[in-house]
């Protein structure tokens, strides 16, 4: 039995004695929990690492490497289990060393079946509510960050276009534009927090149904639109090749738009004044591919390791102020869980070649490899 499987959690029982780790195992593993057990203070630490347990009981006085030894050298490792000493000794300074060395508590020998069992239960269920608020503190951080992250590209589409507006040397014939631009970018905004509202409410971010599927052309055709003039104004060509028309994918169709938006910015951040090539193609059978080539400087293969690590940055280009450097990271976790991936490639003869490949949807046409 695995403590993933069935029982209330990992205990690790630590003594010399082969008797004693017998006796507190079985009465453990009666109650339901995971039982492990150790003869050593080296063991011990092994098993640790290993296993990761919830609590361990540790005999204080061992041959060799004693509870204290392994206590200090639990710290080293940087490894927060509870320890509950297990000890014969009722000596006052020696129970105010350990409780200062870091034990959450101890058991006397001998002890009540009872007594030993109360503790335990205390102390993993508080081990295990702690893992949980973290579990969902860790939750919380990873929305706000998505939050914060998707709406970076729309509000820049809104600044940019205000911007120009506000320029009065604006050519006429694209102010229609400019205010389409803001009207749509605002709506986005609008949609992606709507969205994580909706995936706060238990609806999954990643999933598609039927219609709701992203359809490659449409998805660059709205990115052509969407960043023809900025990335006229960073001095970018940008040619498009498109898929077989009514070629889907396994992932909303938002969702698509927001890894790509990353994409496109990216380049006219770290690729001004070159050629930019969005493409849909076949991929791996049953997939398709989103690909983003520019003609920028690349990415060293030191940095190439680093690329798709929370807050990593490309290139060597200055902040903006405003890159919290978790876009490919996002951008990867999010590919992921709609069953696909996401890489870097070398372009031939210069440049940075990223590949989105999500699995086709369901009655798309079916890929074939070039």
């Amino acid at each position: 039995m695995t403590p993933t499987q069935t029982s209330l959690g990992s205990i690790l029982v630590v003594d010399d004695q082969s008797a004693n780790r017998r006796v507190v195992s079985t009465l453990l593993t009666r109650e339901g929990y995971h039982v492990l057990s150790a003869g050593t203070g080296e063991e011990a630490l092994i098993l640790c690492e290993q296993a990761q347990p919830d609590l361990i009981l540790l005999d204080v006085m061992m041959p060799g490497m004693d509870g204290f030894e392994v206590m200090n050298a639990l710290k080293e490792r940087g490894m927060g289990v509870p320890v509950v000493f297990v000890t014969a000794a009722h000596d006052r300074d020696l129970l105010l060393r350990a409780f200062d060395a870091g034990v959450v508590d101890y058991v006397t020998k001998p002890f009540l079946p009872e007594e030993l069992i109360a503790r335990v239960n205390a102390h993993v269920g508080l081990k295990l509510t702690r893992d949980r608020l973290e579990r969902v503190a860790r939750e919380r951080q990873e929305l706000v960050n998505l939050v914060a992250h998707d709406l970076k590209n729309p509000l820049s589409s809104v600044l940019f276009a205000s911007d120009i507006l506000r320029n009065e040397a604006v050519r006429p014939e694209r102010i229609p534009r400019y205010l389409d631009m803001i009207y749509e970018s605002a709506n986005d905004a609008i949609g992606y927090i709507r969205h994580y509202l909706e995936t706060q409410a238990g609806a999954s971010r990643e999933k598609c149904e039927g219609s709701d599927c992203a359809d490659l052309c449409d998805t660059l055709e709205w990115l052509a639109n969407r960043y023809e003039y900025q990335l006229d104004a960073q001095g970018i060509t940008l040619t498009v090749t498109s898929p077989p028309v009514g070629t889907k994918v396994a992932i909303d169709d938002r969702v698509l738009r927001q890894v790509a938006e990353n994409l496109v910015s990216n380049a006219m951040k770290y690729a001004p004044n070159g050629e930019l090539l969005l493409s849909g193609r076949p991929g791996a059978p049953g997939f398709w591919q989103l690909v983003a080539a520019d003609r920028g400087p690349g990415i060293p293969a030191h940095q190439q390791r680093e690329l798709f690590k929370p807050f990593s940055r490309l290139g060597t280009a200055e902040d903006d102020g405003v890159s919290s450097g978790l876009g490919l990271s996002l951008a990867k976790q999010i590919i992921s869980n709609a069953g696909g991936q996401l890489w870097y490639e070398d372009r031939d003869g210069g440049g940075s070649v990223f590949v989105i490949e999500l699995p086709a949807a369901v009655n798309a046409p079916t890929p074939v490899p070039a």
